[in-house]
Order: structure tokens, then C-alpha cells, then sequence
């Protein structure tokens, strides 16, 4: 039966873990046929009116935040490079403003090839972003092609040279198994983009998601199962061997360029979402919320203004910890420490000690009473792996 309400263990939450920003720019060039993601085709970007919004919805966000300091903020989109430097200067002296930003916080912006310059670079240099995280996606134009990308290989590789001189740190995202792909073109980007001796870079296999072009219809000439397993494995000896730690599912950073808000992500911190369509998961002494605001960003702007911006907020259950906590922690490589499940739940850990058994007899989670961390086996077969902790019965 479901639960209304967490009965924590030991009196509840003794510390709040780390907060995040997350804010949502949904515009975008052109929506590109592979993505779900909340975003929107730009005509005419209504910029300062939804700065306005989006600083009058942190505002109404502070009394679920007060006193707390902000460790990491993401700009995600769309494309929040379509925005201004001068744009992204006035959301970041609002957010300094308003919250307690840590000193020397990391500042994310995703940024497209197409949509960048040097001067542009320079500006949101300027304004306090810290890191850029730039979707190339492939570095051959006949894959950009099939991908419905606005930019070619000539802009992915001026943007990518950029990147490296404007910013200490940056992510290159990168995709495989694209259509017609090779094995010897998977690892041709993979090189391409060594050359720019990127921190981070994030290797990510397309899916075709429900609601997207391709997910109505299939591009031809995918890569089956067995050739697209090759590209990954392929993908993690090209980029160990070049120094890069395979750190989470499809992330790999040099040593200290991990991504501090995606590990807060995974170690199950707490992140409030400002912008159209943001998620936000809040803690408190009591209880764990999670939100969602108003999807269309012209909708969103008038709701926030009438104060009823967020549409769906729910207290998670005791039901629902133990996956949402494994969902997150379990796509670490090196997993986590057990204890952090009751310090960021307020459950024990007995409460998953059936699917606990169960993943470790099935060779999924290495058998450390200390630590939570997948094998081998259980970070190839990961929704195997936390499908074990969504049944009813492994909750105590």
C-alpha cells in the first residue's frame, strides 16, 4: 500500500546533503529528431522577460532553501548558449543575490556549436561561468547529417578549440552507434576530440526515446546490439588508455574534473530547478519532495507570476527511497559508501536487505558490506541491477 509519508529512521534527516542550482533555458535552434529533452524551437527568445521569471521563481523557491549554501549551478537547455553573455551575467548576479553561492563554485553552461563565437566564449567567461559542456555529438559531417545537427565538423572543431582556450575545464559530448557508424568512426571521434585534451568528455549510446522523431520513426542503418556493445567497450580502452577514468555510465574525467553537480546527482543531493519544465528534489527534517514546474516556457512565464508555476509536487514514500537512492548511487563505477544511504534517505539499510542479497547473488554488486558499488557485470546490466529494488516485497 502506499505510503503518504516517510517514517525516517532514527528521528529523520540529521543534515541536509549539498544543494544544487539547476536552471532550465529551454530554446534551441532546431529540435534535433533524438531529443526528449524539454525544448523548444526558437523564433523570437523573449530573454529578459524570462530572466525575470526565472529570478522571481528563485525567490519564491528561498523559503525551501533558507540558510543553505548552493555548491554547484547548471545552466541546461535547449541551448542556453542562444542567451546572451550579458544574459547569463544578470541570472548569475540574481542568484548571488538571492542565495548563499559558495565560493568558487562550479558553473555549468551547456553550449552548442553552432551557437558559439570567441567573444561570446569570452562573455560567459566573464559573467562567472566556470565550465562549458559542449554537444558536438560526432566530429564526421555525414553523422551531424543524420543527426539533424545545426552545425558541421568545422564548427564542432573551432568550438571544441575554444572551449579549451577560454574555459580550465569543459565537457565534449560525444554519441555512438549513430546511423551507418563504424566501429573505426566511433573511434575517430573519440580521437578527434583527445586532440583537444578535454577534462571531461561523455560518451553517450543513442536511444530513441518515445515522443521524438526518431522514436516515430527509426533512422536507417543503426548498428545492432552486438557492433554497438563493441563501440563501447571500444570507447572505455581508447579513453583509459589516454588517462581518463570511467567515473559514471557514460562519463569519463581526468583526475579532479569529475562534474560536481552530476556526482551531486548521483550521490542523491538535492537540486532545486528553476526554468520551464525544471525538476527539483528538496530535503527536509521530515520528508524528501520532488517538483516540476510549468513545461511551455510562455505558460511558465505567466505562472509564475500568478505563483502557481509548479505543477506536480510529491512527498516520496518509504517505498520509493530505496530505488530512487540505487537509481542514482548505482551508475558510479565506484559506487558509494553504504552508510551515505541512511544519511541522505533516513532509512537503514536493512529496509533493502533482500535486494541487496539478491544483486550480490546474481554477481551485480561486489560483496562489500562497506561500500555499495556494482561489478563489472552490474554496470552492463545496470536496469537489471536496479529493477531489484523496485519490488514491494525487498521493502521492509
Amino acid at each position: 500500500m502506499a505510503e503518504s509519508v516517510i517514517h525516517f529512521a532514527n528521528g529523520g534527516l540529521k543534515t541536509p546533503p549539498p544543494l544544487s542550482l539547476y536552471i532550465h533555458l529551454p530554446w534551441c535552434v532546431r529540435k534535433c529528431p533524438y531529443c526528449d529533452f524539454n525544448s523548444h524551437a526558437a523564433q523570437d527568445i523573449p530573454e529578459a522577460a524570462y530572466i525575470d521569471a526565472l529570478l522571481l521563481d528563485l525567490e519564491c523557491a528561498l523559503p525551501d532553501i533558507w540558510g543553505r549554501k548552493i555548491q554547484t549551478v547548471f545552466f541546461g537547455g535547449g541551448t542556453p548558449s542562444l542567451f546572451s553573455a550579458e544574459g547569463i551575467d544578470r541570472i548569475l548576479t540574481g542568484v548571488r543575490t538571492l542565495t548563499q553561492l559558495t565560493p568558487g563554485a562550479e558553473i555549468t553552461l551547456e553550449a552548442n556549436p553552432g551557437t558559439v563565437e570567441a567573444a561570446k566564449f569570452k562573455g560567459f567567461r566573464e559573467a562567472g561561468i566556470t565550465r562549458i559542456s559542449l554537444g558536438v555529438q560526432s566530429f564526421n559531417p555525414r553523422h551531424l547529417q543524420a543527426l539533424g545537427r545545426i552545425h558541421d565538423d568545422s564548427e564542432a572543431r573551432r568550438a571544441a578549440e575554444l572551449a579549451a582556450t577560454h574555459f580550465d575545464t569543459f565537457n565534449l559530448d560525444l554519441m555512438y552507434a549513430l546511423p551507418g557508424q563504424t566501429l573505426a568512426e566511433a573511434l575517430s571521434d573519440i580521437d578527434i576530440a583527445l586532440g583537444f585534451q578535454p577534462p571531461h568528455l561523455s560518451a553517450y549510446h543513442l536511444t530513441l526515446e518515445p515522443n521524438t522523431a526518431f522514436g516515430h520513426t527509426a533512422p536507417p542503418k543503426l548498428p545492432d546490439e552486438d557492433l554497438a556493445a563493441d563501440m563501447q567497450q571500444a570507447i572505455e580502452a581508447r579513453l583509459t588508455q589516454a588517462g581518463m577514468q570511467h567515473y559514471e555510465t557514460s562519463a569519463y574525467a581526468r583526475p579532479h574534473h569529475a562534474s560536481r553537480h552530476n556526482l551531486n546527482y548521483w550521490q542523491f543531493g538535492d537540486y532545486l530547478g528553476i526554468g520551464a519544465g525544471a525538476h527539483a528534489k528538496l530535503s527536509f527534517h521530515d520528508r524528501i519532495v520532488r517538483q516540476m514546474r510549468v513545461k511551455h516556457p510562455l505558460q511558465y512565464m505567466d505562472a509564475v507570476k500568478a505563483g502557481a508555476h509548479i505543477v506536480d509536487a510529491r512527498t516520496l514514500t518509504r517505498a520509493d527511497l530505496p530505488f530512487e537512492f540505487m537509481m542514482n548511487a548505482l551508475r558510479l563505477n565506484d559506487g558509494v559508501p553504504a552508510a551515505l544511504f541512511g544519511e541522505r534517505t533516513g532509512l537503514s539499510l536493512v529496509v533493502c536487505a533482500a535486494a541487496l542479497e539478491l544483486a550480490r547473488g546474481r554477481g551485480l554488486l561486489e560483496r562489500d558490506a562497506l561500500r555499495l558499488k556494482p561489478t563489472q557485470r552490474g554496470q552492463h546490466f545496470l536496469n537489471d541491477l536496479l529493477a531489484l529494488f523496485l519490488a514491494d516485497e525487498h521493502v521492509a
